[in-house]
């Protein structure tokens, strides 16, 4: 413990935002540059380096909190950084995308706001960049085995990041024209900017990782194919099957799942657009479904001028206090105002779509809702609350189903399915087909990105004892973890 009276001396402070009118004039990321370099070091000492630290706990990759806390508050920034990566491949995206479980189990947290972990986090991965720390870790010695990576989101990165160290020739392939997953095309540029995977990927190449971008396993190139080129193949194509609402009126032109519409906007930051085919500009726009996900949709409709944004939600208002329910150290769900919601809109809790109106070229034009309560075990409508809100563009931000089983992965490899939909795999990953495993959202439904990078590089360790009879790989979780962190 650097400061034994850190936390006493120092409040918590969290990164600056740009002004709300500036920053909805481009699509750079909200905060501003360099904010956290003078104050990160006496944020790193409020960190009490318990003896039991939970914030590992909290953390589904394990990461050395407490380690690389007291390296930020002594400034040994490259020290910093290699305790960082020792647990994570991608800092600089859990960072800036994870929602931060590590603080929620903060030890400190319980009487006192958490240290800013999530903050210290993406400072020292930033300075490692800017000083040149993050270099390519070439391998030694190749093993002569070919592993396949079927996605190219945080699982499957991960994953082909650590078996490419390990010295296997590992492919990636992205159905998308760009590596990244939903990193990529989901995740709006405002939150974290592109060139942050790009110069991974770099980095990736580097050491050895080739990649394989516009084909689609299943229909462009058949699973068994694939199988038979390669020693062992990780299923890492994410949860990606969106969850629908079927209300009447469903079929009007301007109602899209956010993944229609997110990756369009993400499109215009890379150029291959001048506009998105589909835009908000000028219409009023309903975002139905109250998680990070709608969020991005309210902050990109909020860039492209929307006249109007409201977020609905159909579960009442969380409270800003933990319920007795989420003890600490759990993750407790809880109000939360992102940087998309400081900058306007209505939030409306506790409503239900009933169905969707349009105008005569079949357009949608209004929304119709109805307050819910929960009441016998189930959400049921409140008589006589039925309204309608204007709505010419609705995106549908409900979350995902599961895997996509329709482009052929599962069948044609002859995978089984777990009772919840996902792909079944072992303690090691593994699938039922000899040399599949499977990581991330595939296997374990959708979640966080901690999880996925966690599940990725836990994966490789399989592969590679499958492959050579034996691991130096570490492996931070097992398939079984069902934590309240989720």
């Amino acid at each position: 413990m650097a400061d034994p009276k850190g936390f006493l001396n120092h409040g918590r402070e969290v990164a600056k935002s740009r002004p709300v009118d500036v920053r909805l004039k481009d699509w750079n990321e909200v905060y501003v540059p360099g904010s956290l370099l003078p104050i990160i070091s006496q944020q790193a000492s409020r960190c009490m380096d318990c003896g039991i630290p939970f914030c590992h706990n909290g953390c589904p990759l394990g990461n050395l909190i407490p380690e690389w806390n007291d390296y930020a508050y002594r400034e040994d920034w490259q020290a910093a950084s290699e305790r960082l990566h020792a647990t994570n491949n991608f800092p600089e995206f859990t960072g800036r995308l994870c929602p931060a479980p590590c603080e929620s189990a903060c030890v400190l947290g319980i009487n006192q706001p958490a240290v800013t972990i999530k903050n210290v986090e993406v400072s020292i991965i930033d300075k490692a960049w800017d000083t040149g720390d993050v270099a390519p870790q070439i391998p030694e010695r190749l093993s002569g085995k070919t592993v396949a990576v079927i996605g190219s989101g945080p699982a499957g990165l991960a994953a082909a990041q650590q078996l490419t160290r390990a010295g296997h020739t590992v492919a990636v392939y992205e159905r998308a024209d760009r590596v990244g997953g939903l990193l990529r095309y989901g995740i709006p540029e405002f939150k974290m900017e592109k060139r942050h995977i790009n110069r991974r990927i770099e980095q990736m190449r580097a050491e050895g990782t080739r990649f394989r971008t516009g084909i689609e396993i299943g229909r462009d190139l058949k699973a068994t194919d694939l199988r038979k080129r390669y020693d062992a193949v990780v299923i890492a194509a994410g949860a990606t099957t969106a969850r629908d609402l079927p209300a009447p009126g469903r079929e009007l032109s301007g109602i899209h799942q956010a993944m229609e519409y997110l990756p369009l906007a993400n499109k215009v930051q890379e150029g291959d657009f001048v506009a998105p085919p589909i835009t908000a500009e000028g219409k009023h726009v309903v975002v139905i479904g109250g998680g990070d996900t709608g969020a991005d949709c309210v902050g990109t409709a909020h860039r492209q001028g929307a006249a109007s944004v409201t977020q609905l939600e159909i579960m009442p208002r969380p409270g800003e206090e933990r319920n007795p329910s989420q003890p600490w150290p759990t993750f407790p769900m809880l109000y939360k105002v992102t940087s998309a919601h400081e900058e306007g809109g209505e939030r409306v809790y506790a409503v239900s779509t009933t169905h969707f109106e349009g105008d005569e070229d079949g357009n949608v034009q209004w929304l119709h809702l109805v307050e819910v309560e929960f009441g016998g075990g189930k959400l049921n409508q409140k008589p006589g609350t039925e309204r309608k809100i204007p709505a010419q563009l609705v995106t549908l931000a409900m979350g995902f189903t599961g895997t996509d089983v329709e482009n052929g992965v599962v069948s044609q490899f002859g995978l089984e399915l777990d009772e919840r939909g996902n792909i079944a795999r072992d303690a090691d990953f593994a699938t039922n087909v000899p040399g599949v495993f499977v990581a991330g959202d595939a296997g374990r439904g959708q979640s966080l990105i901690v999880w996925a990078i966690a599940e990725g590089r836990s994966a490789a360790r399989g592969v590679d004892r499958f492959l050579t009879g034996a691991s130096d790989l570490p492996a931070p979780i097992r398939p079984t973890d069902r934590s309240l962190t989720v």
